[in-house]
């Protein structure tokens, strides 16, 4: 038998809420701790869990006092690199919500500090547990080489939504944020290694700082000759309008997530329509010799359709194994630094004008 792994929980929004249900109903966790920066946020959540956990404002207090077993982080991106420092030092395993820090620099130094102390550090890269998605790429790299990957996910945000975001673009762009989600399934698809990006942006709205922007567009050139692109923008001002694109073309055919429901009722700043498919839809290129299709467009559906929260609760079920089963999760940590890389290098080449070579 396992003694739980005590863990302290650092964020209430959308990913720290969902992260924190998971750990309440896993019997391998104890949550010793709540942290968030307001009281009404992390009173908020106590009470949903049942009211029962110890509540902090101040997370460095708060990792003192609980010494917990494990932490997880799902704040700002611009406190990520300190707090999982600091949590490694005092020896604690770590989950940390994607982007894994704010530069590429910084997440070295988070993925080099946990494995000079022996701990496991997973990363929020939350499509790698979605069973659609697992599928997406397995289909898509059935279709040969080349590959054109097209993806976006726009958001259409407004009220405490847009708050948020407009909080999170202080630190972090859009294309940053969310597109490490995104290059990180390119490279999964390709299996070839990314080797040059471009990048583009624009300041859609007077409330964001001077030098931030809410919409980005990136491409990437791998060395196989695949070649990606992906598009996020957030804000009041966003389209609904094919706010969803995830469709991927190679010489045998192509396949596309079909998020019918999530396109219909026009949901881009709902959490659950980001990850939400229905069905992939699978075309065949061969044609006969009248020069007509050999067969027929496939659906293919798929009946494990977990939601956030359940996805979630996938993600810290594989935290726990690395834990107790000691994963090696050398690939993972890579993963994340490279996709932090191609992210990083579309900003600056959108900044500097110039196309980043790798």
């Amino acid at each position: 038998m396992h003694n739980p792994v005590r863990i302290l929980c650092v964020g209430a929004g959308h990913m720290g809420r969902s992260h924190a249900l998971a750990y309440h109903q896993l019997d391998g966790f104890s949550i010793c701790g709540l942290v968030t920066r307001s009281a009404s946020s992390r009173e908020q959540l106590n009470a949903e869990l049942g009211g029962n956990y110890a509540l902090f404002g101040d997370y460095y207090q708060a990792l003192a006092e609980t010494k917990p077993d494990a932490v997880s982080i799902s704040t700002f991106p611009d406190t990520h690199a300190d707090y999982a420092l600091a949590a490694l030092e005092a020896g604690c395993h770590v989950f940390i919500e994607k982007p894994l820090a704010e530069t590429v620099e910084a997440a070295e130094r988070i993925v080099a500090k946990a494995i000079e102390c022996k701990r496991k550090l997973t990363i929020g890269y939350i499509l790698r547990h979605h069973p659609s998605w697992i599928k997406f790429i397995e289909v898509a790299q059935t279709l040969g080489k080349p590959l054109v990957m097209r993806m976006n996910l726009n958001q259409q945000s407004s009220g405490a939504n847009w708050n948020t975001h407009k909080n999170l673009m202080s630190s972090i762009s859009p294309i940053i944020d969310c597109g490490v989600h995104y290059v990180d399934v390119m490279c999964q698809m390709t299996k070839s290694k990314p080797i040059r990006v471009s990048g583009l942006g624009a300041r859609l709205s007077d409330e964001l700082p001077e030098g931030k922007i809410n919409y980005g567009h990136l491409q990437v050139t791998f060395d196989d000759g695949s070649v990606g692109w992906y598009e996020a923008g957030w804000g009041p001002m966003m389209s609904e309008v094919a706010f969803f694109v995830k469709d991927v073309v190679g010489p045998k055919g192509c396949v596309s997530i079909v998020a019918e429901k999530a396109a219909a009722e026009g949901k881009s700043a709902d959490v659950n329509a980001h990850t939400q498919t229905q069905a992939l839809k699978l075309h065949h290129s061969p044609l006969d010799a009248d020069g007509k299709f050999i067969h027929a467009d496939e659906m293919i559906r798929l009946d494990d359709e977990p939601d956030h929260d359940g996805l979630c609760l996938r993600e810290q079920e594989y935290f726990l194994r690395a834990i107790r089963e000691d994963l090696d999760l050398s690939d993972h940590m890579n993963d994340a630094i490279q996709s932090m890389r191609i992210v990083a290098a579309a900003d600056k080449s959108f900044r500097t004008g110039r196309t980043v070579d790798l």
